[in-house]
Parts: structure tokens; sequence; C-alpha cells
């Protein structure tokens, strides 16, 4: 027996799974706070994974500020072609945005290769050096965290960290460490604590200040039908 599906057009899943969502929170007794209730839906949404409305922390103002940054023009970077295919190219092509991944250039390889480090690490110090005031999202590599936090303690000020590692090595810590830095200099970041994360999940944090920045949560301001 064949399965008709409830809904057939994206606008119409969409606002039926935030519906869903919604639903779920309120019977789990979770309130999101207002100015963060975008990103955390959207990070649910994109894996179904209520531990989210727990674990994602934000320092003060992040999605504020972030939203600003992304209204200014500044790039985005990640440290995956994954994470970066998963940005909404008509919502950054609206605000006239570019999104770089460094982790293929060959430049980045061969510093990688010379200074004895990861690519995510020579990435992280090539994105600061060309593109310093840039939106950080990482959802792979926990050694770019670490990086980030040690050119932070340098000076470095990136617009905003999007930190959401996925794996069981280096990531816990590297969150804590990269969380504890932020807060002290003053640095916006939105970050996963615990183990869970991911190309997907950064690449949804993304999304949802994009589509915030833009005024699209809806759907169909997006153009959807």
């Amino acid at each position: 027996m064949s399965m008709v599906p409830e809904h057939h057009l994206p606008a119409d899943i969409e606002r039926t799974s935030m519906a869903i969502i919604e639903s779920e929170l309120k019977a789990q007794n979770i309130t999101l706070l207002p100015h963060t209730e975008a990103v955390v839906k959207r990070v649910i949404h994109t894996t179904a994974d209520f531990d989210y409305a727990h674990t994602l922390q934000f320092t003060p103002d992040a999605v504020s500020l972030g939203v600003a940054a992304l209204r200014r023009g500044v790039p985005v970077v990640t440290d995956t072609n994954m994470a970066k295919a998963g940005i909404s190219k008509p919502s950054l092509a609206k605000l006239g945005l570019q999104v770089y991944c460094f982790m293929a250039d060959e430049k980045v390889a061969e510093q990688a290769r010379e200074e004895g480090t990861t690519r995510a690490v020579a990435a992280m110090r090539h994105a600061a050096t060309v593109l310093p005031g840039a939106l950080l999202a990482v959802g792979n590599a926990p050694t770019a965290l670490l990086e980030i936090a040690d050119l932070i303690e340098k000076g470095f000020r990136p617009a905003l960290v999007v930190g959401v590692p996925v794996g069981f090595v280096n990531v816990v810590e590297s969150k804590q460490r990269l969380m504890q830095v932020c807060k002290a200099a003053g640095v916006p970041a939105i970050i996963a604590m615990g183990r869970k994360g991911g190309s997907n999940v950064a690449a949804a944090i993304c999304n949802a200040l994009l589509y915030t920045a833009l005024d699209t949560l809806d759907p169909e301001r997006r153009g959807w039908k």
C-alpha cells in the first residue's frame, strides 16, 4: 500500500515541521528565549534533535550581532565544503555576501605541511589574515576552534564564531575553551556544547541568521510555494 504524503510543497512542509517543533518544545516545558529562538528551532528542524534546545549556548547578543554583521556585508568562512554548500545561496546573494572554505586551498595545504599542523588550523590562520572580520562557522574540526581561541587571545576579532564540531576527541574541551575565550574577549559566539554538532548544524545556524537578516524566516518570503 502506497503512502500519501501529508504535504507536498516545501513551504507547507517547513511550516508544519516548525509547528511540530513548537508543540514538542511546549510538551517538554521548554521555553526558548525570543532572541535565540530562530537559531535553536532551525537547528532542531535540521537535526530532529531537541537536545540542542539545551546545548546551544550564546554569548550576550550573539544573534543580533551576527545578524548585524551579515547586513553589513561580512563574508562567511566555513571549515568544510559541506557547510559551505548548505548555506542558502539565494540569501547570500540578496545580501551580496560570499562564503569561503579554504580547506582545499593549495597554499593552506602547503602551510599546514610546513608548520606540521592540520589543514583546519592552517585554514583558520589564513582566514584571520585575509578576512579578519569574517563570520566563522566551524562544524567539523575541534582543532579549528582551538586555533580560533588562540588567535582571539592574540587580538583577532571575528564578527561571530559558530562553534559546532561533532565528535569524541577534543570536541567538548575545544568548545569549552572557545566559549571561555570569547566571553573574556567580548567576541560573539554560538556554540553547541557537548559532543553533538556537524557541518549541517553550522549551515543551519548561518541560515537562521541570514533569514533573520532578510526577514525571511517564513519560507514564502524566500519565494517558496
